[in-house]
């Protein structure tokens, strides 16, 4: 995208991420997501993400979020635990090993600097 933008979260079309069946610990989540601007090295990415109801594991990128909707509980390990809903917002260390409950279907705009 080469030009300034808006765009409304809440609604925004999302596309299927399937999820490494690894990283499933219980439930049935569903990921969808949408990359909204790239650097032209690919070492910055902005985009939406939305993840349904279950329990996962991930090994994060230097992330900033913002959650739109829903709620999760993420367990960072010899870390914090954060509770995350609408309006709030968090930051995530390159490298932190995470434990992800979803609680209600959570959709997040982000900034991941790779």
């Amino acid at each position: 995208m080469t030009h300034s933008f808006a765009l409304h979260i809440p609604d925004a079309d999302l596309e299927p991420e399937p999820l490494d069946p690894a990283q499933i610990v219980s439930g049935h989540p569903e990921v969808t997501g949408k990359v909204v601007w790239e650097s032209p090295d690919g070492r910055q990415i902005r985009g939406i993400w939305q993840i349904t109801p279950g329990v996962v594991t991930d090994t994060e990128a230097d992330e900033l979020f913002v959650v739109i909707s829903g709620s999760a509980t993420i367990e960072v390990e010899d870390g914090p635990t954060l509770r995350v809903g609408p309006g709030d917002m968090a930051v995530l260390r390159a490298g932190d090993r995470t434990r992800w409950t979803v609680h209600e279907t959570l959709r997040k705009a982000y900034a991941i600097d790779l």
